[in-house]
């Protein structure tokens, strides 16, 4: 008797679950924590000079902020899931609006918290800049051309958000010029992916794609001018090998398909061309950090295995 209760609900709490997971895009997640391990190695030199505890809780309230961003998403876009999107949580009734909405409050919030708790009262603040980031494209600014600045604004805040835990360290003070422009092109680069995101329902539009394909040139560009900054030849074996092979991996991955959405743009192309280009970015994050730290970069690629495990069960666009 018992067991035969137990079925339904079982099948019910996993249901309740993937249906969570697929709102916060849960392979997206683990694209988070890159972006603060990126920022912490840039301003302390290659070394992050704080407790791994403070580095993992503000990497969490990273992961939080994301979740949130996307949970407020799709209750914003709500309508225009219903019409281009069914199979969405909140319009194929598995997660109801008001419940989405609640949640990525609840998520906003959490996230602040945990950033100010593990990172102190300067990544608090960085995580405030977040959060408002977030609220202004899932607003204000949706569907607009500052939307795409707003969104590219996360994810370099997001980055400041790892600069911001090791911001009392001495090192820090000392940071080179290029290291502050890192954030900025990685914010360039997603507001660029958010622009062919945004056209991808549409009509097909190989412009946008371009735009893609451009902010992968100018990530590829920095991250040369930056090993030129840094010093780097073919001496440094360990750091050749690491950043060398990423970035070559991260050209390829996302180069293969946007070249093939470039070629038929249409969403069944698009959309797996902007899924690539956001999981991309650990491979990204991970070559600069490889630049002044191989072992941290290696680090921080570690998380594109999860990620691309779960976007097999998972959409991340």
């Amino acid at each position: 008797m018992n067991r035969t209760n137990a079925t339904p609900s079982t099948g019910g709490l996993r249901r309740s679950l993937a249906s969570l997971a697929r709102l916060v895009r849960v392979p997206n997640l683990f694209t988070a924590p890159p972006d603060v391990i990126l920022g912490a190695v840039l301003v302390s030199g290659g070394r992050p000079s704080v407790p791994l505890s403070s580095l993992a809780g503000v990497a969490l309230a990273s992961v939080l902020l994301y979740a949130a961003g996307t949970t407020l998403n799709d209750y914003v876009d709500a309508d225009e899931d219903a019409q281009f999107r069914p199979e969405r949580p909140i319009p194929s009734g598995d997660v109801s609006r008001t419940r989405a909405r609640n949640l990525g409050v609840a998520l906003l919030c959490a996230g602040v918290v945990v950033a100010a708790a593990a990172g102190g009262p300067t990544a608090g603040v960085v995580a405030v800049v977040l959060g408002s980031f977030i609220a202004l494209y899932d607003g204000a600014l949706k569907g607009t051309p500052l939307g795409f600045a707003a969104m590219g604004g996360c994810r370099g805040a997001n980055v400041a958000l790892g600069m911001a835990v090791v911001a009392g360290a001495p090192s820090s003070l000392s940071a080179p010029t290029w290291v502050y422009v890192v954030p900025v092109v990685v914010a360039l680069y997603i507001a660029g992916v958010t622009y062919m995101a945004e056209r991808e329902t549409g009509p097909g539009d190989s412009g946008s794609v371009l735009v893609g394909m451009a902010g992968v040139g100018l990530a590829v560009g920095s991250v040369v001018a930056a090993g030129a900054a840094v010093g780097v030849d073919s001496t440094d074996s360990a750091t050749v090998v690491v950043t060398g092979g990423l970035l070559v991996w991260f050209a390829a991955w996302t180069g293969r398909d946007l070249l093939t959405a470039y070629a038929d743009p249409r969403p069944g192309t698009i959309g797996p061309a902007v899924g690539t280009c956001v999981l991309a970015l650990v491979v990204l994050n991970a070559a600069v950090a490889g630049l002044l730290s191989p072992a941290w970069g290696v680090v921080a690629a570690a998380f594109v295995a999860p990620a691309v495990g779960l976007s097999s069960a998972f959409d991340v666009s």
